[in-house]
């Protein structure tokens, strides 16, 4: 069953247009941020920490796979995630959400995302176009399809296709390791001509790595128009009312696909994600106006000079 986001944060939204109160508790100088390992959410979570170290705050980062980042949201040992894709994650979050163990911000924070799988455009010439032709590429594929962590939902769907034999696929291998030890083996495919099947995504900056096409014939697996996403914040439960000015900065943040590309592009490079966030802020600052719009400081001075101030040092 497919997770209504609307109509089960239908009243939350409410609670994001309150105005953030001045100064916040002590516990709130640290915001405990969930990061599930994948170069766009590390990109986001720094964005979201300069901004936040910005203005007095402490954030910190965890990162965990799909299942202990939301059981860590529901026991309050983590505040905030950036990462919620629906539908590939909505598998993982529905109980959560059903059981009202978090929240889910009604409004996306990334339009136009897209997740399923691609090959190199040179397989996709000769005749790899879609799920169905997969099969037909046993041999040159070595019977394997590249996923990312163990734990994630694209994972899963995989496996779900291999054990059911949807598409012929009954025999191949599922080869799961992390995002980074996928695009290795992409990319090493790729640089030999070699066709190679793997789970791909944008915003990435594999996109413009390498020239993919996006596998047609996975509306089910994956959803319609190539795995078309979109990205939603999830936070823990009574944390609007805990830390009302970090949340109100929280609910603000929205991102977009050339954003993420620049931000995780020097990531990719082993460029730390809070030096690579910071310079793309220093660069772009008018992002700022509306992420801080009714945010202030930890102790309650305006936010947007601060977190100017900060950039500019």
């Amino acid at each position: 069953m497919k997770l209504d986001i609307r109509s089960l944060v239908l009243g939350f939204s409410s609670l994001l247009a309150l105005p953030a109160l001045a100064g916040e508790a002590e516990s709130c100088r640290n915001v405990r941020f969930a990061d599930v390992g994948w170069t766009d959410i590390a990109a986001t979570t720094g964005l979201a920490t300069t901004v936040f170290k910005g203005l007095g705050y402490s954030p910190s980062k965890t990162i965990a796979s799909e299942p202990i980042v939301f059981s860590g949201l529901k026991s309050k040992q983590l505040d905030v995630y950036l990462g919620y894709w629906d539908p590939s994650q909505t598998p993982a979050i529905t109980p959560f959400v059903q059981s009202k163990a978090l929240q889910v911000l009604p409004s996306a924070n990334l339009d136009g995302a897209k997740y399923t799988l691609a090959v190199p455009s040179f397989a996709a010439e000769k005749g790899l176009r879609s799920f169905a032709d997969i099969a037909k590429f046993r041999k040159e594929l070595d019977g394997k399809i590249y996923g990312i962590e163990p734990g994630s939902q694209g994972n899963a769907q995989i496996k779900k296709m291999i054990d059911n034999n949807e598409f012929g696929l009954k025999g191949f291998k599922l080869i799961e390791s992390s995002e980074a030890g996928m695009l290795v083996e992409a990319t090493k495919a790729y640089r030999q001509k070699r066709p190679v099947v793997f789970l791909a995504w944008e915003p990435h900056p594999m996109n413009f790595m390498m020239k993919l096409t996006y596998l047609s014939g996975g509306d089910k697996q994956f959803g319609p128009n190539y795995g078309g996403s979109k990205v939603y914040t999830v936070v823990a439960n009574d944390y609007q009312q805990r830390c009302p000015n970090a949340a109100k900065l929280i609910g603000n943040l929205k991102f977009t696909l050339d954003m993420e590309n620049h931000v995780m592009d020097p990531i990719m490079k082993k460029v730390d994600p809070a030096v690579a966030a910071r310079q793309w802020l220093q660069r772009n600052p008018q992002v700022l106006t509306a992420w801080l719009d009714g945010v202030t400081t930890f102790d309650g001075k305006p936010g947007l000079e601060a977190v100017k101030a900060s950039l500019a040092q």
